[in-house]
């Protein structure tokens, strides 16, 4: 430490010095930029933020934080900063990568439960309310992705995560939330550990279903569903105690692989013999009852919003993200329309016999048809390892520092008990379709529809501003309820038809 340090540690300023009674430092300014008054105190833990997630060291002199980089006289959101500029990226994609990465991601075994949904919803209700639905999730995407932009040039950071943006988005935010700034990133971090693991319980559902269908063709013994999952338990212990992500994608490329010519040949049965729609008899609105379990399973299937971030924080261009017509909007283009037409010609296909997977409607009899079931069932297998992947890290981080010497062994036991809950989970609830609703309802209408028009309301509340009449404000609120209502609903409709199922047995 130098003389000087030694001399600021020693007798601060009297400006700064605590007062007895608060032991806070707390100096009032003026804010230009706010037009009105902000406290030392908020300062410090903004410029303890941008250190931080920068990687900068900080010192702690006389009670304050202070970071071993000058302080900008500018404003950073006057253009001064380009947090594009300061990214290090050691392999950045194109946009045509992160294009197919989006598909990748956003293409999962939602596509398989489409039909499902329309189902629930009747033909022409069905086509109509997916393109809206796929409009506002996409909508929101470019909310989200926009809001980290502004707040990656605010607190100086080249690029920020989902729970990331919440936690800057509060901290830079009003006076008034700054304080909820870590349990707004703990909320989000919840819910997608909580939608990741609820995936991995429907792959597990899934995956097991259709060896059900397989097995108890050639054997003619009718087993219970439970008894697959208890097959497949210690095979996921041990796909799942591999820890590089490296080592996964071998089973990514041999799952995409899969999964491509399973959606070829289903697509085949689909289109044969296939009935006209005036001649189906099927309704164009199913009823309001049915409404909440289509609302679930669209929004399982659509959204795709954890994986966005990380795409767009690994593009060389990632202003053309978001722009017009923009990596987002063609991605989204192209994953609604495809849904849409395997949601309609599905159960244009199979109508009131339409099952929870599309796949499972296929003729058991049939070798074709039995190659599908098995090629889905390897690929969704391996791809549970990679779901199950973020949520561990997630989970991992928050809790490593309580096992000291022991982290290697911990985590091994921590991998362990997660998928072992994860079968006991499907197991108790070993319904397709209500159990994809829950899921979509439960989480996606809170991450891919609330979380992002809060955050965008926290971001813009004090600057930019919330526009003419505060039409920011409403339009959000509006999602927001629409995402609650789907919430409730569809998890009370979902519940509803497991306890039905469930006592059927």
């Amino acid at each position: 430490m130098s003389s000087g340090d030694k001399q600021w540690a020693a007798a601060p300023p009297a400006a700064l010095t605590p007062e007895p009674t608060s032991g806070r430092n707390i100096v009032t300014e003026y804010d230009p930029r706010k037009k009105g008054t902000r406290t030392e105190l908020a300062d410090l833990v903004l410029n303890k933020y941008k250190c931080d997630k920068n990687e900068i060291p900080i010192t702690v002199a006389a009670g304050s934080t202070t970071p071993l980089v000058d302080k900008p006289v500018n404003d950073e959101e006057a253009g001064d900063y380009d947090p594009f500029e300061h990214r290090k990226l050691l392999h950045p994609t194109t946009d045509l990568d992160t294009l197919i990465h989006l598909l990748k991601g956003s293409l999962g075994s939602g596509i398989l439960a489409m039909p499902l949904a329309f189902l629930n919803s009747g033909l022409l209700f069905g086509v109509i309310s997916t393109f809206i639905i796929g409009f506002i999730c996409t909508y929101c995407v470019h909310i989200l992705v926009k809001c980290a932009h502004i707040l990656c040039k605010r607190t100086r950071v080249p690029s920020l995560g989902f729970s990331d943006v919440a936690e800057a988005a509060f901290i830079t935010g009003p006076a008034g939330v700054q304080k909820w700034a870590g349990i707004a990133s703990f909320c989000i971090n919840l819910f997608l550990v909580v939608d990741l693991l609820g995936c991995c319980c429907v792959y597990i559902v899934f995956v097991s279903e259709n060896l059900k269908q397989v097995v108890e063709f050639y054997t003619g013994e009718h087993w219970k569903i439970q008894v697959f999952m208890g097959i497949l338990a210690p095979l996921l212990v041990l796909l799942n105690l591999v820890r590089n992500l490296k080592w996964l994608a071998p089973f990514s490329m041999l799952a995409n692989l899969l999964i491509a010519t399973s959606l070829g040949i289903t697509f085949y049965y689909v289109f044969s013999d296939l009935p006209s729609i005036t001649n189906s008899g099927l309704p164009n609105f199913s009823s309001m009852a049915q409404l909440p379990l289509y609302f679930g399973t669209v929004i399982f299937a659509l959204e795709g919003i954890g994986v966005v971030m990380p795409l767009e924080n690994n593009m060389k261009t990632p202003t053309h993200f978001i722009g017009c017509p923009g990596v987002l909007n063609i991605g989204m283009a192209v994953v609604v329309t495809l849904y849409t037409t395997v949601g309609f010609f599905g159960y244009l296909k199979y109508g009131s016999d339409t099952m929870g997977s599309i796949t499972l409607n296929l003729p058991p009899q049939e070798k074709l048809a039995q190659s599908v079931k098995l090629m889905i069932a390897v690929a969704i297998f391996f791809t549970y390892g990679l779901q199950f992947y973020v949520p561990m890290e997630i989970i991992w981080k928050s809790m490593k520092h309580l096992f000291g010497s022991h982290k290697l062994a911990a985590e091994y036991s921590v991998r362990i008990v997660l998928v072992l809950a994860t079968v006991a989970v499907a197991a108790a609830i070993p319904n397709l379709g209500p159990f994809i609703s829950l899921v979509g309802a439960v989480c996606l209408s809170t991450l891919g529809l609330m979380f992002p028009s809060i955050i965008e309301i926290v971001t813009y509340w004090e600057n930019p501003g919330l526009g003419r009449l505060n039409w920011r404000l409403w339009k959000n609120i509006l999602i927001i309820m629409f995402g609650i209502l789907g919430f409730v609903t569809g998890t009370y409709s979902s519940i509803n038809d497991i306890i039905k199922e469930h006592n059927k047995q």
